[in-house]
């Protein structure tokens, strides 16, 4: 049975490696176990399919965020918790994001670069520390942490069901009382 709900729009943002797609998929299955109706924008899947055109420059990372921007306002004004995981460095395409979507959580998964190497499956930190990456997040390209996320959560310090609790939480607050 589906939940009656509004939309709202949920943004992971964090450096690569840091938890956001495991995070945003475990709410993700939570959610919809529940009955809410959600949809996972994943920034790899979507650089696959919707921005495949662009680069990693500055003005090509605000354009992937705009694009992704757009889709979750659409999902969210069409009654969908839409869960967007994607690094979005740019602390100022975040806020743009944010200022056209009046349901908007931004969830910070916060992890010391250190720890995302550490965790670095596909070997992109070690490429770019070595120069093979020439702009990547966190190491030789900045990363803007968000100044006032709604949620913060510590992958390095806290589990996965931890965060995905605190995740679930804000997203229940906000939709129950709209």
């Amino acid at each position: 049975m589906t939940v009656a709900h509004p939309g709202l729009t949920v943004w992971f943002t964090g450096l690569s490696g840091s938890g956001k797609s495991t995070l945003s998929l475990a709410v993700c299955e939570q959610l919809a176990a529940s009955g809410y109706r959600v949809q996972l924008l994943d920034g790899d899947e979507v650089r696959l399919f919707l921005s495949r055109d662009l680069g990693f420059s500055k003005h090509d990372r605000d354009e992937n965020i705009r694009r992704i921007g757009y889709v979750a306002e659409l999902l969210t004004k069409n009654g969908v918790i839409t869960l967007v995981s994607a690094i979005s460095p740019y602390r100022s395409a975040r806020d743009s994001v944010r200022a056209r979507i009046p349901q908007f959580l931004e969830v910070y998964v916060n992890a010391p670069v250190e720890e995302c190497e550490r965790r670095d499956v596909k070997g992109l930190y070690k490429r770019a520390r070595t120069g093979e990456i020439k702009t990547f997040t966190g190491i030789s390209d900045p990363y803007e942490q968000p100044l006032t996320p709604e949620v913060e959560c510590r992958t390095d310090l806290e589990s996965i069901p931890e965060s995905v609790e605190r995740v679930i939480d804000a997203i229940l607050a906000r939709v129950q009382t709209s």
